[in-house]
């Protein structure tokens, strides 16, 4: 298909950073939809990047950037000011105790270099665990401890990166179990990394929900027999909700389902709502340490009252408009109507996730559930086609799954459209198949 003239142009100057850019073009955004140059409306059924969580615009986010740009944008790195305070005290009062002291940066990436930074200086170690799968950014540390098809081709990761297989249910990573896992791939990756250890444990990583890896959902008796391990070993844990912060599994934060208290949280994507803004956050007992041992992490705009002031807001919609309830009541109803699609089409294989982050994952057949990623990309297009943004996973070697993480907003009626508009897609694509 011919490119159109904007894209043409773009390529010419952008670097292509993603494979390929998006055949629309942009122009403006609101709520749940997205709309292309032309005037068209896509239903967005990926919040952005994961980021947009309460919609597009919100209203009180829109007001924060106006009532920020009338006072400060952004300061020296050493200076603060009253939304930045603000931010950490109404943060960590959502928070229980041990997850006491923050510092705001930019990006997910950023906000999981911080946390392996403080746990390598309080631990002394330098070893960090991660999923096999995982994702957790692109700078050096945070990539290090990213297990997908970013690793290939850009040279030697920081030493002392070592893996473990994700719990991942349907596709058992040691061949064990069947559609329920009973942590045994837990316990044979730990003994695993153990015969690599050098004895410099620091830190072990790892999201609640693997989202890249095909919405993989740690269980609670899963992450409770993980901090054990960690404990045992003098790991530090490290909690990346990039995604799962701010309502989206239908609790505020995704380790209040899990009943575990990382010794890390780091948050992004949902905490800023569309705009530049991470967290890492911390006990004081591990701050007071790495502060005595001179920790230092300065960058050009951490700590900016602009997106600080955008942060309040966001956790103004988070409580006051209820945005967990509304996830966990909107995604129970999504979840419903996916599984009738299941009971419909042979060619979804598993539905899974919880709140408003789900996956469907596309197979060829039931049985040998081989994954059919071919199909995954003909049904996202005619689901771009007829109104519909979807993100299925392409990474090389994994399974094609849909990752649905509609805007926490999204109405009933939303999510009727998108599930008659993936219907379609399913069938349209499946009759050019045959």
């Amino acid at each position: 298909m011919d490119k159109p003239d904007w894209l043409r142009k773009a390529e010419d100057t952008l670097i292509r950073y993603c494979g390929d850019f998006s055949p629309i073009l942009i122009e403006k955004s609101k709520g749940s939809y997205i709309y292309s140059k032309e005037g068209k409306a896509y239903l967005d059924f990926t919040s952005g990047q994961m980021c947009s969580v309460f919609g597009h615009n919100h209203d009180k986010i829109v007001q924060a950037l106006k009532s920020a740009s009338e006072d400060s944008i952004h300061l020296l790195s050493t200076m603060l000011s009253p939304p930045v305070i603000a931010l950490s005290q109404q943060l960590t009062d959502l928070l229980p105790e041990g997850l006491d002291k923050c510092v705001f940066v930019n990006t997910g990436s950023e906000s999981n270099e911080v946390a392996i930074r403080m746990a390598k200086l309080a631990s002394g170690g330098f070893e960090v665990i991660g999923f096999l799968g995982s994702w957790h950014g692109m700078t050096a540390g945070s990539q290090s401890s990213t297990y997908s098809h970013t690793r290939k081709g850009f040279g030697p990761v920081i030493p002392g990166n070592l893996s473990i297989p994700a719990p991942y249910a349907y596709r058992c990573p040691i061949k064990h179990c069947k559609n329920t896992c009973d942590n045994t791939c837990l316990e044979v990756g730990m003994d695993m990394v153990d015969k690599q250890s050098v004895g410099a444990y620091a830190a072990c990583i790892v999201e609640p929900v693997l989202s890249a890896a095909g919405i993989i959902e740690l269980s609670a008796d899963y992450l409770q027999r993980l901090k054990e391990l960690c404990d045992e070993r003098g790991l530090l844990l490290i909690l990346d909700e990039a995604q799962t912060g701010f309502g989206r599994l239908g609790v505020n934060f995704g380790f209040e389902l899990l009943e575990t208290i990382p010794d890390f949280l780091t948050l992004s994507k949902t905490l800023g709502g569309g705009l530049p803004l991470a967290a890492t956050i911390t006990s004081k007992a591990i701050e007071e340490d790495c502060y005595a041992k001179g920790f230092i992490n300065v960058t050009s705009h951490i700590s900016d009252p602009l997106p600080a002031r955008v942060g309040l807001a966001m956790i103004e919609i988070l409580i006051h408009e209820k945005m967990a309830e509304r996830a966990e009541k909107q995604g129970a109803y999504f979840k419903k109507h996916l599984l009738e699609l299941k009971h419909k089409h042979e060619c979804i294989g598993d539905i899974r996730g919880r709140g408003l982050m789900l996956g469907v994952e596309i197979v060829k057949d039931r049985a040998s559930k081989e994954p059919d990623i071919e199909l995954g990309y003909r049904i996202s297009e005619a689901c771009l086609s007829m109104g519909l943004s979807m993100n299925i996973v392409r990474l090389k070697g994994m399974s094609g799954v849909f990752r649905i993480a509609p805007p926490l907003s999204i109405t009933r009626a939303e999510i009727d459209l998108g599930i008659e508009i993936l219907d379609r897609a399913i069938e349209i694509s499946m009759t050019n198949t045959s």
